[in-house]
């Protein structure tokens, strides 16, 4: 998870921009968008991270650095 990433793909589109990229990518359709990563795997999770964050922020007025921390705590809760 590259947190620069995840800035640069909230910055720069729309919620459904990065629901059209997700889709691209589990449909193995090649992506319309630049999506930062080394492979596919990382691509979608960071796609994944953007949309989660975007929702946290419009739903609870949060700032990105607020919607990112409650992703890596969502994360580090799925891995205990």
């Amino acid at each position: 998870m590259n947190v620069a990433a995840i800035k640069q793909l909230v910055d720069f589109y729309d919620m459904e921009t990065l629901v059209k990229a997700e889709q691209d990518l589990l449909n193995e359709t090649p992506l319309y968008i630049d999506v930062p990563g080394a492979d596919d795997g990382e691509k979608l999770t960071h796609i994944l991270a953007a949309i989660f964050c975007k929702r946290e922020m419009e739903k609870d007025n949060l700032n990105i650095n607020q919607a990112l921390r409650l992703y890596s705590q969502r994360v580090r809760g799925s891995l205990d």
